[in-house]
């Protein structure tokens, strides 16, 4: 479901979701080329309203990264159509594991809708 990116158009978008600077431009065509296992996206008329991107280990485990929807989108089931059909490529890939880590204000929507299992983790500020 890999589709050409447009760093301005998904740094854009990531702004908007996540409240970031919207003149800032990452890399992402480059990031996702060498990073990726997959990405997909969610358009209306040609414009990018949702994104996610999957990164792996070369082997059995993959990780969600990247989930957003854009504000005027959200709520009508696009950022959980993004993650099912992101999980389904995986999968496709050989993939056995799919992780991804969340917010607890983010719970609901991958476990309830997306139907990640709660799992104790850990992280390191670096």
């Amino acid at each position: 479901m890999r589709f050409p990116v447009d760093d301005r158009e998904v740094s854009l978008l990531h702004a908007r979701a996540f409240g970031g600077d919207p003149v800032e431009v990452r890399p992402w065509a480059a990031r996702l080329d060498r990073y990726a296992l997959t990405w997909v996206g969610a358009f209306d008329d040609g414009r990018l309203v949702g994104f996610v991107q999957v990164c792996w280990d070369g082997g059995p485990h993959a990780f969600v990264l990247d989930t957003a929807v854009d504000p005027d989108w959200q709520h009508r089931g696009i950022g959980t159509a993004l993650v099912k059909a992101a999980a389904e490529e995986a999968r496709a890939a050989g993939c056995e594991w799919l992780h991804v880590d969340f917010e607890p204000h983010l719970e609901h929507f991958y476990v309830e809708q997306c139907g990640f299992r709660r799992t104790p983790a850990g992280l390191i500020a670096l």
